[in-house]
């Protein structure tokens, strides 16, 4: 589908980083960064901003957690392109020191996205609002909606449409729960009570919807988009970011790069670590849960498989093992 208006945001180093707590190596990001460049996809987003803490040192949690400007601009300076990306990083409501943010003209980073949850609301917006003063772009990522009261996410989307500052308000099916008439639904609801919003979708595979959401999304007149190569991400993983670009048909975006670097760097890291659909994050994507259950399940090298005893866990039911 071409519609020249959509852009599509990589979040493959933020949201793979979660699978192992961002050990990424530079050469991998970099090579990331490279195909994006050369693949013209219109972001970047390349980590979090997290506040360093006893709770989130620094070599346990990743560079990429941290995102320091001067880690950023090795990876900028490492690939001289005609065209760039914009950058962009995470901020989490609660995990970050925005104090220590330098304005926007003097930072390689272009986009701000903060990540709240529906009662923390008040604390997202105002993130955004101090991000937009520096300079940035700005996002809301409203975490969790399908587990919402809805009465309380009315309540939110209401408050961010009146914040003039955010650019973008971001669906987020963050447990993979959704069907393609529930992203349809939920739009629905932004639209209606946070009508002055350019919205932008984020989807998790964990039913293998991930592509099918965004899609639909994009149906639904979604213009900013979230994939990643490979569909790398936290369980179940996103969508890929090869197929969201063959489906566009936009001329300016070349698949060709995504493909290369998939073949020379991620089919290497799939033998190191797992990403991807199976029936765990299936189960736990169906029952609406989030994925940290499904996440240590598979961590286990004894049940890893074991997806009917997961399942009967899930739904409260003592099953005593598969004979």
């Amino acid at each position: 589908m071409y519609r020249e208006e959509i852009k599509v945001l990589d979040c493959t180093i933020r949201d793979g980083g979660l699978i192992h707590n961002y050990q990424f190596t530079d050469d991998f990001v970099k090579a990331c960064y490279r195909a994006a460049c050369d693949s013209a996809v219109d972001f970047m987003e390349i980590g979090k901003k997290l506040a360093v803490s006893s709770d989130y040192p620094r070599d346990k949690w990743g560079k990429w957690n941290f995102c320091d400007d001067d880690d950023i601009k090795m990876i900028v300076d490492s690939h001289d392109s005609d065209y760039r990306p914009l950058i962009a990083c995470m901020f989490d409501v609660g995990r970050v020191d925005i104090g220590k943010l330098e304005s926007a003209d003097q930072s390689p980073v272009d986009m701000v996205r903060v990540a709240s949850y529906v009662p923390d609301i008040d604390k997202g917006l105002d993130l955004v609002k101090r991000a937009k003063d520096l300079g940035y772009m700005t996002t809301l990522n409203i975490m969790a909606v399908s587990a919402a009261i809805k009465s309380d996410l009315v309540e939110a989307l209401e408050q961010t449409n009146e914040c003039a500052e955010l650019d973008y308000l971001y669906l987020v099916d963050s447990f993979g729960a959704f069907y393609s008439e529930q992203i349809t639904a939920y739009l629905e609801l932004y639209r209606k009570h946070a009508p002055d919003k350019e919205l932008g979708f984020h989807g998790h595979n964990n039913q293998q919807l991930a592509f099918a959401n965004t899609q639909q999304a994009i149906i639904d007149g979604v213009n900013l988009l979230d994939a990643t190569i490979n569909g790398i991400g936290r369980g179940a993983g996103n969508c890929n970011l090869e197929l969201l670009l063959n489906f566009l048909k936009n001329p300016k975006f070349d698949v060709r790069p995504i493909y290369k670097v998939i073949q020379e760097e991620f089919v290497p890291l799939r033998r190191e670590i797992e990403w991807g659909f199976n029936d765990i994050y299936g189960i736990s994507g169906y029952l609406n849960q989030h994925p940290r259950a499904a996440m240590k399940q598979r961590g286990d090298a004894k049940t890893m498989d074991a997806c009917y005893d997961f399942y009967l866990e899930s739904i409260g039911i003592d099953g005593g093992g598969v004979a």
